[in-house]
């Protein structure tokens, strides 16, 4: 099996995780900057960039789409194989 797989493929989910990575990031990183108002002490933010943050948990949700998507194929593809 090992002789049939290529080392750098990309796999059908693979963009998907990648984007869900990046967007996951970038609402981490939306995190950092809406909390630290509070750590030092000056005025919070207004209620829009507490919106940004959730855009970890659609990052998160995008990425586990790509994992499916992958599973999906393979499956289809050792389906197809046995048959």
């Amino acid at each position: 099996m090992r002789d049939k797989t290529q080392a750098n493929s990309a796999g059908p989910g693979d963009g998907l995780v990648r984007a869900g990575a990046i967007v996951f990031f970038l609402g981490a990183l939306a995190t950092l900057v809406t909390v630290a108002p509070l750590f030092l002490g000056t005025d919070p933010f207004p209620s829009i960039a507490y919106a940004v943050c959730m855009m970890m948990g659609v990052g998160f949700l995008i990425a586990v789409a790509g994992v499916l998507r992958g599973i999906a194929v393979q499956r289809r593809q050792a389906k197809s194989a046995a048959t």
